[in-house]
């Protein structure tokens, strides 16, 4: 049986290119980077260039790019590292109530710390109101944490305007770009962020590899001691062959960006189109054009989100019912709830997010398959029994 993949931005596939690139590195240039003797600088050879392929890929400078283990060590850092070093200025942090748990549950951890974290409403699209961030931004604030795009629903946020708004206000902005990076051209210097976290493993690189980017002149505390590596803000031998997949993974994504995301659009429009016109009852969420190329969250009224999901695998199909992150809690999606959506309606979502290697003919048939599964859930749902009664 054929698998199709649909869940893109829970992971990706490592490209061929980037594990060729990586394989040389378990066996050959596999010495510690801080080693002094030649295989150690060779290593350390190798990471230089991939920092500077990190660095460009999102217009950024060699020593503003860290590398950590992944976008929830960068998020907790991100947030930590810079609540502790500015504590002196205040302790206000603003995010938002739809961001990744690696920021909410960092948010909480912080509260027990002493400090006070607000969190931001958003509109039925999925948007931050900016009103509320003018409202709620003071004297005491330090830091405002909102995401690039959000990994259920795909929206992009105003982060132009928010980043202005910081910077009006003296005070350090942080995004969340794990799901932007390869879904829309990142230019730091342009979006005017102070820190900005990303990772590997969703852009056809590894996992256990990802990076946070601190502006320069930025003040960000360390967050793993015990060596001197990265500048001496994170301690612990550097992971040399994720690191080199990492900046070949943002390399390609720099070289094939406009042909891609035409690519993606096109799959994600025409899946959309064909739903539309095949299955009733149906609502598309997130916002409908400042949305990342990739992904489309639809709720199907009168059906139950995960035993859709586990009819489309049982013909090949792989979805989600949101962040790979919360899946087996058997949580209700607080972004979609945060969203305006009720449980019902939350409960019954599925998150489809195409890559590059998907096709016209695997969205037919995917279609195809879908339409079957959602009518004989139907069919046997008590919702939809209830509603007829009333």
């Amino acid at each position: 049986m054929q698998r199709i993949y649909l869940d893109n931005v829970a992971t990706t596939s490592v490209s061929n290119e980037v594990l060729t690139e990586m394989l040389p590195v378990f066996c050959e240039s596999f010495g510690n980077p801080n080693s002094l003797h030649s295989i150690g600088r060779d290593a350390q050879s190798l990471i230089d260039k991939a920092r500077d392929r990190v660095a460009n890929c999102i217009n950024a400078q060699r020593g503003e790019i860290y590398f950590t283990s992944g976008g929830t060590e960068s998020n907790n850092w991100a947030l930590i590292g810079l609540a502790m070093a500015n504590k002196s200025r205040g302790n206000h942090i603003i995010t938002s109530q739809i961001e990744h748990h690696s920021i909410l549950d960092t948010c909480k951890k912080l509260e027990k710390l002493g400090f006070e974290v607000t969190y931001l409403p958003v509109d039925k699209t999925g948007l931050v109101d900016i009103a509320s961030l003018l409202h709620y931004i003071n004297q005491k604030t330090i830091l405002v944490s909102i995401m690039s795009a959000n990994n259920e629903v795909g929206t992009i946020q105003n982060l132009k305007t928010i980043a202005k708004i910081c910077q009006e206000k003296n005070v350090l902005f942080h995004t969340d770009a794990v799901q932007a990076v390869g879904n829309f051209r990142i230019d730091v210097k342009d979006l005017g962020v102070d820190a900005m976290s990303f990772s590997a493993h969703k852009i056809h690189g590894p996992k256990g590899v990802g990076a946070l980017y601190v502006k320069k002149g930025v003040k960000i505390e360390e967050y793993l001691t015990g060596g001197e590596q990265e500048r001496g803000k994170r301690g612990g031998t550097l992971n040399t062959a994720g690191i080199v997949g990492f900046g070949k993974a943002c390399e390609i994504v720099s070289s094939n960006y406009t042909v891609d995301c035409k690519k993606l659009k096109y799959l994600r429009d025409y899946f959309i189109s064909k739903v539309e016109s095949e299955i009733e009852n149906i609502k598309i969420n997130g916002h409908l054009h400042q949305r990342i190329a990739n992904l489309v969250s639809i709720s199907f009224k009168y059906v139950d989100g995960e035993a859709l999901m586990y009819l489309l695998d049982m013909a090949g199909i792989c979805v989600s019912t949101g962040s790979a992150c919360s899946s087996g809690k058997h949580e209700i999606s607080h972004v979609l709830i945060a969203m305006g959506l009720t449980p019902e309606e939350a409960q019954s979502t599925v998150r489809f997010s195409f890559g590059v290697d998907n096709t016209r003919e695997e969205i037919d048939f995917v279609v195809s398959q879908l339409k079957k599964s959602v009518e004989k859930l139907r069919q046997i749902s008590p919702l939809k029994v209830t509603k007829n009664k009333v």
